[in-house]
């Protein structure tokens, strides 16, 4: 990462539909995206607050350069990104990730872009042109969950679809949290898991195990409970607790089975020392971001001070550099206040601007469909 010493771990979760081709590409394309949007030489908390705008900037440069491909499959996609405590998850469609702290809170770290549940997804896709419903099977007779039309997608989010119109966004709802001392276990899995499983059951079935235990654990739950009816996928990872100060000994006591229950159980002891004190009772979860706008000019828009830390004349997306007076204020066409102009950065490219006018509504999107299939 900038600093050039610090590492990050990423995990993601791609669940396709209509074909396998937009997971494959968005798992092979969709890091180094990422990472292309993040300037060089930034200290490591300039990267870790660089993350979420550069989250938005991959996923609809990964979503664009699919489209050029003219295959009509789609995927969700569930992206975590992890740097020391620091947990970024960035998230378009219906899988989830889950977080449970060493102190027993459970946190939920992204959305659910079903159009059944999500009525300001809805409201959006109508806006902007689209249509949902259910399937009409003739006579009046509706089944199934909402879908958007043309083309019947669940989802009002993902990578990928070209065939379903813009309306259906790879804008991420992004998620940054910083966590306590104490770790804890995240959960990453696809509908398939949480459409027959709460948050609470799939972290008590695994408690104990380790993270690949654990996760064959949920994915055979899931299954017993419902059998297989769909892609049913799932990650765990543990973030280990900070070590404990060394301390005496303390009396013998009791075996406890499974080496991991001491992290999610909570503690109390009068008699410990000072150091034990504050390892027992860490800082809680707290969250530094959260944002879920389908908007570019409202995702792009800092909030924080990135004072040169992107480039004037470089695409905000796609990264393309520009000459002066080529690139499309992010800003152009918006009522925002006096502060977001649109002389103002940052800038897109034209075939950018024109990517970010369809997912708002503001030009047909049907020019877009291809005839090749995966």
């Amino acid at each position: 990462m900038g600093d050039g010493v610090a590492t990050f771990s990423v995990f993601g979760l791609f669940d396709g539909h209509n074909g396998s081709a937009a997971a494959i590409y968005t798992k092979e394309n969709l890091l180094n995206n990422v990472l292309s949007a993040i300037p060089a030489d930034l200290n490591r908390d300039e990267w870790v607050a660089a993350l979420p705008r550069a989250l938005v900037a991959g996923f609809v440069k990964t979503d664009k350069d699919f489209q050029a491909k003219a295959k009509t499959s789609g995927t969700t996609v569930t992206f975590v990104i992890i740097d020391g405590w620091v947990v970024t998850v960035a998230s378009v469609g219906d899988s989830r990730c889950i977080f449970e702290s060493g102190e027993g809170g459970i946190y939920y770290l992204s959305a659910d872009h079903r159009l059944e549940c999500n009525e300001e997804e809805r409201e959006r896709i109508t806006s902007s042109g689209g249509e949902v419903g259910r399937l009409n099977t003739g006579g009046g007779t509706q089944i199934g969950p909402l879908r958007c039309w043309p083309g019947g997608l669940c989802l009002s989010r993902s990578i990928g679809d070209m065939d379903v119109g813009e309306y259906i966004v790879p804008v991420p709802y992004v998620k940054q949290v910083k966590l306590s001392t104490a770790g804890g276990r995240l959960i990453i899995s696809s509908d398939g898991v949480w459409d027959v499983l709460s948050a609470e059951v799939a972290l008590d079935c695994c408690r104990g195990m380790s993270p690949d235990a654990a996760a064959a654990q949920i994915v055979k739950e899931a299954v017993h409970t419902k059998g297989l009816r769909d892609d049913t996928t799932c990650i765990v990872v543990d973030i280990l607790p900070l070590e404990k100060p060394s301390a005496p000994l303390p009396p013998p006591k009791k075996a406890v089975k499974g080496k991991l229950k001491a992290m999610f159980r909570k503690k109390h002891s009068e008699a410990s020392s000072q150091s034990d004190k504050e390892y027992m009772e860490p800082d809680v979860v707290e969250e530094l971001f959260e944002e879920g706008s389908a908007m570019l000019s409202e995702r792009f828009a800092t909030k924080y001070p990135l004072c040169n830390m992107f480039k004037l004349f470089t695409c905000a997306v796609c990264q393309l550099e520009m000459k002066p007076g080529e690139g499309i204020s992010i800003h152009a066409g918006t009522s925002n206040s006096v502060k977001l102009r649109p002389w103002d950065g940052p800038f897109l490219c034209s075939t950018c601007q024109e990517k970010k006018e369809a997912m708002e509504g503001k030009r047909p999107s049907g020019s877009r469909h291809g005839s090749d299939s995966d």
